[in-house]
């Protein structure tokens, strides 16, 4: 049986006090005290029926990043390093979808001596590949089934420079048709990190859209940081209506703001998810030294980066002071975890998890299980701290199994089960 560690929050816990290990201190609550008897014995039952396993179902993706599901059986996958994919995840036959545009960013040779300190790691010295760029997220228009839109993120290359885009396009057989150009991040700029990416349909019908500041250095901010110009595409999370227009119920940044614009202070920003009970939009988000955070997202809010962090900067970077409110997250880690893909969990293989916020991470394979009530969090557990994976993306098919995205070469989809029910 996999172990896992479980951490429940009182009311007023807002952050971690310490981290040992895989065992995680902070203030607890014992919720449990005073408890009725019988109803302790029943939740010590369900814990016992709960045994999450993996099992590999499809392998050999080049780095899958996001992937939308059109039927039970049959998803689309976006790989990093590769193309976009329908995949058949009974027969594990795969085809590339044609018609993608032309300007997704390849691999560079690197030589960082070349480039502005921080631009690129010190150590890179003719290293090819592609860092954080590639494709990114991919999800069905509401009404797909009558409409047949998508809508993809990426990195766009122009002159060997890079920024990302959102497309949306009709999936037509095994084809990309009214290919539509909704967002590009200008300016395009050196660099291959940070990009953001993610992507979600709100209850509203509106996407929403996270982009990076594309930064790897943080000593290369300008004097008002990206994340906090009003005028820069970057650092930004975005709502659009399906056609990427402008919702006329968006928040108000001022007439110089750049349009879409929801809620400023990202820095990396991946995830998005949507609370099935509220419509609530959480986000996870990539700190520099430690500093990832779970967020909520709220019309108008300001979440700070690179002002207020809960880690440190890269290359001795001191944040100038800004007189502007900031929206604390609702839950930071201080271990890196590069939180990811997240989703919330509806399904029925694991009753106790209903309605659960699942965040994967690329750091040391995490898995956390988070409890939410209303906007606050109630308890946390790690997951297969026996048996972790790289992950880029935890989602749900249709019928409420929970899938995960491994980031390696050799990448997987992978079914989480339930093995208390085999």
């Amino acid at each position: 049986m996999n172990r896992s560690f479980l951490i429940a929050i009182g009311a007023r816990t807002k952050t971690l006090s310490k981290v040992s290990g895989a065992f995680i201190v902070l203030s607890v609550l014992c919720v449990c005290c005073k408890e009725d008897p019988a109803l302790h014995e029943t939740k010590r039952n369900a814990i016992r029926q709960v045994n999450p396993i993996k099992e590999t179902v499809v392998e050999g993706l080049k780095r899958p990043w996001s992937m939308a599901f059109l039927t039970e059986e049959e998803a689309l996958v976006t790989e990093k390093d590769g193309d976009l994919l329908r995949v058949n995840l009974n027969s594990k036959e795969r085809t590339i979808i044609t018609g993608f545009p032309e300007d997704k960013a390849d691999s560079l040779v690197v030589f960082a001596k070349n480039y502005p300190l921080g631009t690129y790691p010190s150590r890179a010295d003719g290293f090819k590949g592609r860092y954080n760029a590639g494709l990114f997220d991919v999800v069905l228009d509401p009404n797909f089934s009558t409409n047949q839109w998508i809508y993809i993120s990426y990195a766009s290359e122009q002159d060997r420079k890079y920024a990302t885009k959102i497309i949306r396009a009709k999936l037509q057989d095994d084809s990309l048709t009214t290919v539509q150009t909704l967002f590009v991040a200008l300016p395009y700029a050196d660099g291959l990190f940070h990009f953001g990416g993610g992507l979600v349909f709100g209850e509203d019908d509106k996407l929403y859209a996270t982009i990076g500041e594309r930064l790897f250095g943080d000593a290369l901010q300008p004097a008002i940081p990206i994340a906090q110009d009003l005028k820069d595409k970057r650092g930004k999370i975005y709502r659009f209506n399906a056609d990427g227009s402008i919702p006329t119920d968006n928040p108000d940044f001022g007439p110089d703001a750049v349009p879409g614009l929801y809620a400023p202070g990202i820095r990396a920003a991946q995830g998005l998810a949507v609370d099935p009970r509220t419509g609530d939009i959480w986000f996870s988000e990539h700190g520099t030294n430690q500093g990832d955070e779970l967020n909520l997202l709220e019309k108008g809010a300001n979440y700070g980066w690179p002002i207020i962090s809960t880690g440190s900067y890269r290359g001795g970077y001191e944040p100038p002071a800004m007189d502007r409110d900031f929206t604390v997250p609702k839950w930071s880690w201080y271990k890196t975890i590069a939180p990811t893909g997240l989703t919330f969990y509806t399904g029925v293989e694991f009753p106790e998890w209903r309605n659960n916020l699942i965040v994967p991470g690329l750091s040391r394979g995490n898995f956390w299980r988070f409890v939410i009530e209303g906007n606050s969090i109630k308890s946390v557990e790690e997951l297969f701290v026996d048996d972790r994976d790289r992950t880029r993306k935890t989602l749900q098919s249709p019928e409420g199994q929970l899938y995960i995205l491994t980031d390696e070469v050799d990448g997987r989809i992978i079914r989480i089960m339930n093995a208390y029910l085999d």
